[in-house]
């Protein structure tokens, strides 16, 4: 894969899942955390694109399934996103550490990834901080009911955000009617 595409790629991995969270007061906190990782879980799908920078205009489209973690709050995200005719497998991880959480995109920013730095969870989105070597930016997933969710991701220029990706994903259901025999 050429190396526009990775780095491409590597930008969606961010956009992949919605998740992560800088946590307030403990009990609280933690249980709204779960609840909102457990609200996320499951088959999502959709269309995304760039909308600034280099690469302004390229769509792109992904397939997503997160598992929330065992135990403490978190996510386990699997997939693949598509650009053109070249798709790469997406994956992140995220988990409680301490009062906050850490995760990574890929493999991270030691590699072709991103790492999650800090973030907040409210009822129905995720803020997450990101990072990779100078590049410091934001992921903002919200949820739009049950079926749909909204990620926009941008980097820090100088002393403001700026929007570079965004996607929306609709929840993918089973709507197999099952009955009983009578």
């Amino acid at each position: 894969m050429n190396t526009r595409t990775s780095s491409f790629i590597a930008g969606l991995a961010l956009a992949a899942t919605g998740v992560m969270a800088f946590v307030a007061p403990a009990a609280h906190a933690a249980s709204r955390d779960k609840a909102f990782f457990q609200q996320v879980a499951g088959s999502w799908q959709g269309p995304g694109e760039i909308v600034a920078g280099k690469y302004k205009g390229t769509k792109f489209s992904c397939n997503l399934v997160g598992t929330p973690s065992d135990g403490k709050a978190g996510l386990k995200l699997d997939g693949t996103c598509r650009v053109g005719l070249f798709s790469q497998p997406m994956s992140a991880e995220l988990s409680e550490s301490g009062a906050s959480y850490k995760g990574k995109f890929l493999d991270g920013a030691s590699g072709k990834g991103l790492d999650i730095t800090s973030g907040k969870v409210s009822k129905d989105n995720v803020v997450l901080g990101i990072n990779r070597s100078k590049l410091n930016g934001a992921m903002i997933a919200r949820l739009e009911g049950d079926k749909e969710m909204n990620v926009t991701i941008s980097v820090k220029v100088q002393d403001r955000m700026i929007p570079v990706i965004g996607m929306k994903l609709a929840r993918q259901v089973d709507d197999m009617q099952v009955g009983s025999i009578k």
